[in-house]
């Protein structure tokens, strides 16, 4: 049995935060026929290939933050793997309101659900089934009666910003938000420059407003996904192609399935919906795989080993609508190993240490760098050499031209 729901819309106050999903209810609150539920995740797992990337890794040891509307630590398909932290909306709803949390448990599903009963096989297996959530609430259901006081108190403006930084603070290694608006602000810039600094992935959705086009060329920005560092997800319909309400601009980096996409809900509920927040999850899912595999690969890198290895790619490589191709999880912890094979550190040299003496042959700490830092030295130095090169070539023509004015004068003498 299948009931529907309307789209989700969740606001934050002048940034218009929103997570916007449709879903539809299967089988009430009840529990669901095993191929009802996993039966209904199969295009996904093949997509993504998930089988194969599970033999690599399943994502143990990562946390995964989810910036949402809270997350149903109780759900059968996540029960142990929840931390409940902490509720940036708190206030805005009247005391003793339960939070909504359909969209955050749907999302925190996709990223780590572990599925129930014998060898977990029913309900929702999420992309990184041994990872750990932690749930920020960061923004209000709709239909939470606390929703006009969030969208309008000044002390609700910044809670993303705040959300991603307490994040990080705790530890997370990935950060989902399949949220979005179309305003950036100064403060979550910098926090998610932070985050980057402490080695976080950031995944973000592309926003669901495809079919409103500023121009010829591109379909509204959003924000988080659009900031420089922040990996942005667009969805994809069942052909792989870009799902109609997909965003498509050049902010996008890669794509994943977002219809019909089947999620768990809040008191052991399964639901349906298509958006890219879904897409964003799985993305993130992918990323927590690759971060447990190689827990010290930098941001850039993770981002790097999902886009060069997506499938699907549109014609020349890329294109504004899926980025670079549908992420696929398999192809993605073989990209993510060569990087790391070519980052590997070595030993060039020792840098002497103030403090320490040199005398018996003991010196300063031994400087490891990468390849790429060392790659990044020698186009520095090039860098250098050219405008040294530029700026002696400057000098000569200086020197040039005050010689012939010195002759003009001499002449008019």
């Amino acid at each position: 049995m299948l009931t529907r729901r309307a789209a989700i819309t969740v606001l934050t106050r002048r940034a218009a935060v929103t997570a916007v999903v449709a879903v539809t209810l299967l089988a009430g609150a009840g529990p669901a026929r095993a191929d009802d539920v996993r039966g209904g995740q199969q295009a996904v797992i093949k997509t993504l290939e998930l089988t194969q990337a599970w033999r690599a890794s399943k994502g143990a040891g990562v946390l995964v933050a989810v910036l949402d509307s809270g997350v149903d630590p109780r759900h059968r398909d996540l029960a142990g793997s929840v931390r409940v932290g902490k509720d940036f909306t708190e206030g805005a709803n009247p005391p003793g309101t339960a939070p909504s949390r359909l969209h955050g448990t749907y999302m925190a599903s996709l990223i780590a659900g572990h599925g129930h009963g014998l060898n977990g096989k029913q309900g929702i297996i999420g992309v990184a089934p041994e990872a750990d959530v932690l749930s920020v609430r960061v923004i209000l259901e709709d239909e939470e009666p606390g929703f006009r006081e969030f969208n309008s108190a000044e002390r609700f403006e910044h809670v993303v910003a705040r959300g991603i930084r307490y994040a990080v603070d705790e530890g997370a290694d990935v950060i989902n938000m399949s949220i979005s608006k179309e305003l950036a602000t100064r403060e979550e810039r910098a926090a998610i420059r932070y985050a980057i600094s402490k080695g976080v992935v950031l995944v973000a959705a592309a926003g669901n407003e495809g079919d409103r086009k500023i121009d010829a060329d591109f379909a509204p920005y959003s924000y988080p996904a659009a900031f420089p560092g922040v990996v942005s997800v667009g969805a994809t319909d069942r052909r792989l192609k870009r799902a109609a309400f997909s965003n498509w601009n050049s902010s996008v980096l890669v794509a994943a399935p977002g219809v019909d996409i089947m999620g768990a809900g809040p008191g052991d509920e399964y639901w349906v919906g298509r958006g890219t927040s879904q897409a964003t999850a799985l993305v993130s899912g992918v990323a927590a795989l690759i971060k447990a595999k190689f827990p010290d690969m930098s941001p850039p890198l993770v981002a790097r080993a999902l886009a060069d290895s997506a499938t699907d790619r549109p014609p020349g490589g890329y294109d504004t609508g899926t980025g670079f191709g549908v992420v696929n999880a398999a192809r993605a912890l073989s990209e993510a190993g060569e990087l790391a094979h070519h980052t590997e550190t070595a030993r060039v040299g020792r840098v002497q240490d103030p403090a320490e003496p040199v005398a018996g042959g003991k010196g300063g700490p031994v400087k490891v760098i990468t390849r790429d830092e060392q790659r990044v030295t020698a186009y520095t130095a090039i860098a250098a050499a050219a405008a040294a090169g530029a700026l002696a070539s400057l000098s000569v023509i200086f020197i040039l031209v005050r010689r012939v004015r010195r002759a003009h004068s001499s002449q008019d003498a």
